[in-house]
């Protein structure tokens, strides 16, 4: 890993000294089937590159990863691959004014989601492959300068194995045996993109005219794995994709610039999705093999609208360099959203934004690594971390914010002059400040010092004095604090709502202000005299970013009529609230608990329903106090069982449940319940017990010794697809055994026999909440082992077993100070790992500290 990285300064360099004119770029995927020689498996990659160089006589390299280089020209000059090859990089030297780079090279399948991925099917053995490349994976195909400013046209041509089909950024065509694209517009490394394979692939069209009469067309398509086909609903996908793109032509006015528009549903995918232009790829996923809930199916559109918005935000206008990551992230976070609202049937994604995407926002911004929302990047692997919740969360809630300041139409406009003005360049902050000041007719110096410069969150709570009769507000004021640690206080445009109880038994809003916040204490003026409330809201409508506190009597009020708010953002904002205030340790989790306990059964937002469950469980496993776990996890259970078995049958609030049963069942009667569902001898009215709802239960009854590795080789073989391996394999690791959990050790730790996803499903099954116990030996030789791993492994695969893998169930100081140790005695290792370990380090001082809390509930 360390002779891979590319340093800012090294990529200024470059960018100082050469400018690209056109790669070609030829692959041989042949390789890709067949047995192979039991050598790892590479296919052929030449590289074409045209490019100038304004210091003739000057020297710099080009970027290549790959097992070996056979040839070298530059300028019709041989050069000895041995000696201008170091495995990451070419050494150019003596360049010309203008110069031809020819490199011919064996480049490396992978199995890690990095570069050419190569997945094989368990279910009828077809091989498929993508590419994924961000931040800087591209060098894994093909020789080039692997950095965004330096953008350039691309020219593709792919030979493929037989029968197969080849898709590019641009559109193709099969000629003498060999897939030939179309040449791209400018556009950076890491989003160019190849898929080959026997995809199922379906083809639609959208067309649009213009006010000046022009037409565009663009011509549809998406694809998935043949085995998933039968679940493929192109249909929708189609739908929400010609939504999106009405929405964006007409707010941003400017035509898609791409030509066509590809989206590949691809396995064994590390991320969502990736935005590249003209072959957008998703993780598989997002077609649903069983029953889903409305929010399984909003979260995709919401990836479709993510993507769609990087084709202006990130593709069409590039950031100069990762520091201005959110120049693209944050803006496809907020349109996702904005359009999902705008366009689709999904009118409450807003909702969905403020109680689950926000989360991770304020999680990341409280940990010793957040930063600023404009970031200081010094390499890559500091660019591989920043896909964050700040770049991407905290930076859509502050384009939200940014909405509320300037208006929407001054934001749109800017938009409009910033892809006119940019097209097909690189950007940094100021290029974007400039056009909102113009449209704004505001300075946004202060406005983004205080946003985008600073990192940290403040708190917003009320303050209420009601007169002497205790009827009326005298004065209400808000309070801003923030941490010592990044001590900022901003400008905050806020709602601030009122609520009480109605004769009905509801709480209803009945007064409102929309006012600025800036100073630690800010008087709402326009709010006295009011009727005193039983709940006061200070960030309701959701409009910035902070974390809100309740006053005593609003949080009274919400003890005991949460579920009585009618309106689903404010309820939602509250529950987020006090999430926020249970991580803090200002609530023990046991109340949080009973909180849910309480009123989740009446919450109609079915994806506030299911961050709910995944909130409480976290609090049982993390926050509650060692003592109390057994009986919060009883009580867990016998409240999702009570709720699933009231909830209307065949309901998406019915499977949700279903589905958070098992994820606390632990007693006997619980779990037999569970394998009663799974061989039919018991049922549920309404709950179909599909293919993907058995591997969820098969889970905790694996994880409790109730299901053996027979049981599971008999699930497998009746789920012998690619999600049933992965289902299978962290069953498997989840199982109560002392040599199991050595044997998915080795597997991910000593060995890189794994796949990516199998990786994944392995560190998933192996710590499990109730073997504590069992897997407190790993602790040591977890801060044995990670520089070692971070060392060896690729990047991705290094980032999820030092996150996966840290002991984070071993709540204990010692814990801790086995951290403290690591950290004091590796003050050289690389940032990017002592980044991680530092994040963990912080949630489970976190936990210890909300574990202290709840027992005082005790007291």
């Amino acid at each position: 890993m360390p002779g891979e990285n590319l340093s800012r300064d090294e990529a200024r360099e470059r960018a100082a000294l050469l400018s690209v004119d056109g790669y070609d770029v030829f692959l041989d995927l042949r390789s890709a089937v067949g047995d192979g020689d039991g050598e790892p498996r590479t296919f052929r990659s030449v590289t074409t590159l045209r490019f100038r160089c304004n210091e003739p006589g000057a020297s710099s390299f080009a970027d290549l990863i790959a097992p070996r280089v056979t040839s070298v020209s530059l300028n019709g000059r041989d050069l000895d691959p041995g000696e201008v090859f170091d495995g990451s990089r070419i050494a150019l030297e003596d360049l010309a004014a203008e110069n031809e780079l020819v490199v011919d090279a064996q480049c490396a399948y992978s199995r890690t989601g990095e570069g050419l991925h190569r997945f094989v099917d368990p279910e009828d053995g077809e091989v498929y492959l993508y590419t994924q490349y961000e931040p800087a994976d591209a060098r894994r195909v093909f020789a080039n300068f692997e950095q965004p400013d330096l953008k350039a046209p691309y020219r593709f041509e792919v030979r493929a194995p037989e029968g197969w089909t080849v898709w590019g950024n641009g559109a193709g065509e099969l000629v003498d045996g060999v897939w030939r694209f179309a040449e791209t517009k400018p556009i950076s490394t890491y989003i160019t993109c190849v898929v080959a394979g026997p995809y199922h692939y379906v083809t639609d069209s959208y067309s649009r005219t213009f006010e000046d009469g022009t037409k565009l067309e663009i011509p549809l398509g998406a694809m998935c794995r043949k085995a998933l086909a039968p679940y493929f609903d192109a249909d929708d996908i189609f739908l929400v994709t010609k939504q999106g793109l009405d929405f964006f032509h007409e707010h941003f006015d400017y035509p898609y610039p791409f030509g066509k528009y590809d989206q590949a549903f691809v396995p064994e995918y590390n991320l969502g999705a990736m935005e590249n232009p003209g072959l957008v790829t998703f993780r598989e996923e997002y077609v649903f093999r069983g029953k889903v809930t409305q929010a399984s199916y909003e979260a995709r559109a919401n990836v479709i609208l993510h993507e769609m918005a990087h084709m202006w935000f990130g593709d069409l206008v590039t950031m100069e360099w990762w520091d201005d990551l959110w120049l693209k992230e944050s803006f496809a976070d907020f349109m996702g959203t904005f359009a999902n609202v705008g366009a689709t049937r999904f009118k409450d994604a807003w909702i969905t934004f403020a109680n689950r995407r926000k989360a991770w926002a304020y999680r990341a911004d409280q940990l010793p690594s957040t930063h600023p929302i404009t970031a200081d990047i010094r390499d890559l692997q500091d660019a591989k971390l920043n896909f964050d919740g700040i770049t991407y969360a905290k930076g859509a809630s502050v384009l939200k914010q940014l909405v509320a300041y300037v208006g929407q139409d001054a934001f749109l406009e800017g938009a409009r002059r910033y892809f006119k003005r940019h097209a097909y360049g690189n950007t940094r902050l100021g290029d974007l400040l400039s056009v909102l000041g113009e449209t704004s007719g505001r300075d946004m110096s202060a406005w983004a010092r205080s946003w985008l410069q600073t990192a940290g969150v403040n708190a917003l709570t009320p303050q209420v004095l009601l007169d002497t009769t205790g009827g009326r507000i005298a004065e209400l004021a808000v309070v801003q604090e923030a941490p010592e640690s990044h001590p900022e206080l901003r400008p905050h445009r806020i709602v601030v709502g009122l609520y009480r109880r109605t004769p009905e038994g509801t709480l209803q809003r009945y007064a409102r202000a929309e006012t600025d916040v800036h100073e630690p204490r800010t008087v709402v003026a326009e709010l006295a005299g009011q009727q005193a409330p039983e709940l006061v809201l200070v960030n309701d409508d959701d409009l910035t970013y902070c974390k809100t506190r309740f006053d005593t009597t609003s949080l009274e009020t919400l003890r005991t009529d949460l579920g009585g708010l009618t309106d689903p953002l404010a309820r939602a904002l509250c529950w987020s609230a006090l999430w926020n205030m249970t991580r803090d340790g200002l609530l023990p989790a046991r109340e949080f608990i009973a909180l849910v306990l309480r009123f989740a059964g009446r919450e109609s937002d079915i994806g506030v329903l299911q961050m709910l469950h995944a909130w409480a469980n976290s609090a049982l496993t993390h926050y509650a106090a060692p003592a109390w776990r057994r009986t919060g996890g009883e009580l867990l259970a016998e409240g999702a069982l009570r709720e699933l078995r009231s909830a209307a049958p065949g309901s998406e609030h019915q499977l949700a449940w279903a589905r958070f049963f098992a994820a606390v069942a632990s007693s006997e009667p619980d779990l037999k319940l569970l394998t009663d569902l799974l061989d039919g001898t018991t049922q549920i009215e309404g709950l179909e017990v599909d293919q993907e709802l058995r591997w969820v239960f098969l889970e905790p009854l694996a994880a409790h010794g109730a299901a053996d590795e027979s049981v599971l080789a008999a699930e497998l073989a009746r789920d012998d697809t690619a999600s049933g391996k992965r289902h299978q394999v962290r069953c498997l690791a989840a199982r109560p055994s002392a040599a199991v959990k050595a044997q998915a050790w080795a597997q991910v730790v000593e060995s890189d026999a794994l796949s990516n996803a199998l990786v994944e499903a392995t560190i998933a099954g192996f710590a499990q909440p109730s073997q504590r116990e069992l897997t407190a030996p790993y602790a040591q030789l977890y801060f044995a082992a990670i520089e070692r791993v971070w060392r060896e492994r690729s990047i991705q695969i290094g980032m999820d077993v030092v996150r996966g893998l840290f002991p984070a169930l071993q709540d204990r100081p010692e814990t801790l100070q086995a951290t403290d140790a690591w950290l004091t005695a590796h003050e050289d290792a690389a940032p990017a790992l002592r980044r991680l370990v530092l994040e963990a380090r912080d949630d489970l001082a976190r936990a210890l500290r909300a574990q202290e809390c709840d027992a005082t509930a005790d007291r």
